[in-house]
């Protein structure tokens, strides 16, 4: 014997009826502070922030470099008969 039982009411009467909390306002209260973090960091993937927090490592490192190539090219460049 198979018996189903079709019941059409919303969610806030099912809890009402099962004796569940209502949690809806902490879930308000989880969703506009997860807004803040994220509108947060998404100013913090502003072009010109990522730009400036990268970019110095990158220039640093290039300078070096290329001070290095400047002192090889100098040594080399002074002497006659050299490559």
């Amino acid at each position: 014997m198979k018996i189903s039982v079709d019941i059409d009411c919303t969610p806030e009467e099912a809890r009402d009826f099962l004796g569940l909390p209502d949690v809806k306002p902490m879930q308000d209260a989880m969703m506009n502070e997860i807004q803040k973090q994220m509108t947060a960091n998404l100013q913090a993937m502003d072009p010109e922030t990522l730009f400036k927090t990268w970019l110095p490592a990158q220039v640093q490192g290039l300078e070096q470099m290329q001070k290095f190539f400047w002192s090889q090219f100098t040594k080399g460049g002074g002497s006659k008969g050299s490559l």
